[in-house]
């Protein structure tokens, strides 16, 4: 679902990216057919790929939000991926003047590359990089200016988007001209590549955190108490209510850490401290803290939990 072509030069750099994203949700079998008349160019339009979407009962996620191409000053990096059942595979072409690596990467590991000084690198699917290819020899002249090799990216882009839904017709188009020769881009784009995959390796862990506590947060939820016994009143002082816990309850703080358990006391709050005794009932009625006897309602600032 992509399209990104590079220019590098003796004088300088320029590269172009779509922006579509296309997911499909649905049966694999189904899936691989509509992924086949897409790239095979039988499908040219959105509408079209839309209606053959339906047809195949595949619901499709179309954005056209996705940077595939990134300027780091003196290096452009462009990158094309697919997500698999447990991992993400990447391809980045990292490009200066005078030099550019094409990485492969599993997760954040790299797993080939390959290297070379002055080129034309498109990535894309069979039908895009055919397309791309005849528009390149089309406006392509022997001499030419890197503005001139932008402009003619720009038309190509456009050109593609308007042949297959695969490609969107936003676009980036980024142009640098660092003066060095292949050496110093060779060196530069090795650097560059170890502090890249760095963050990308740290960005990974983030979100495995995350989700990690995502998952957590979920779980924890679940256990919060919507109704049964909380426990009995111990002592009332002002509107301060010292509560005992029932057994199967403990109370949490905001960080989902164990600040009570079974037995042990809590403090609530009331307003009319005369509407209750010593030895009433603490209930969760409706999602509602309250006194059994009478539905005096009672707050708290902690979270009340079934225990684990």
């Amino acid at each position: 679902m992509s399209l990104i072509m590079t220019y590098i030069g003796s004088k300088g750099c320029v590269m172009a990216g779509d922006r579509r994203s296309i997911g499909f949700l649905g049966d694999k079998t189904q899936r691989e057919l509509l992924e086949g008349d897409l790239y095979s160019g039988k499908i040219k339009t959105d509408e079209e790929l839309i209606k053959r979407a339906s047809e195949l009962d595949i619901n499709l996620k179309i954005t056209n939000e996705s940077e595939k191409v990134r300027n780091l000053d003196k290096v452009l990096v462009g990158e094309v991926k697919v997500r698999a059942t447990h991992e993400t595979k990447r391809k980045r072409i990292y490009a200066t003047t005078n030099g550019y690596h094409q990485v492969e990467l599993t997760g954040s590991e790299i797993e080939n590359v390959k290297s070379g000084k002055t080129s034309i690198v498109i990535f894309g699917n069979k039908l895009t990089k055919e397309i791309a290819g005849k528009r390149l020899k089309k406006y392509w002249k022997s001499k030419i200016s890197l503005e001139k090799v932008g402009e003619i990216f720009e038309n190509v882009m456009r050109e593609v988007a308007e042949a297959t839904p695969s490609v969107s017709p936003q676009y980036d188009v980024f142009i640098i001209h660092p003066q060095m020769d292949h050496r110093q881009a060779m060196e530069l784009l090795r650097t560059t590549i170890i502090s890249d995959v760095k963050e990308l390796e740290k960005w990974r862990e983030n979100l495995r955190q995350e989700m990690l506590e995502q998952r957590r947060d979920i779980q924890m939820a679940n256990r919060i108490m919507t109704h049964g016994e909380v426990g009995r009143v111990k002592n009332v002082e002002g509107n301060k209510v010292e509560v005992i816990l029932t057994d199967g309850v403990e109370a949490l703080n905001m960080d989902w850490n164990v600040l009570a358990k079974a037995g042990d006391a809590i403090f609530m709050k009331i307003e009319q401290p005369s509407l209750l005794s010593v030895g009433d009932l603490v209930v969760i009625e409706d999602e509602n803290l309250c006194i059994k006897k009478n539905k005096t309602t009672l707050s708290c600032e902690i979270i009340l939990c079934k225990s684990e």
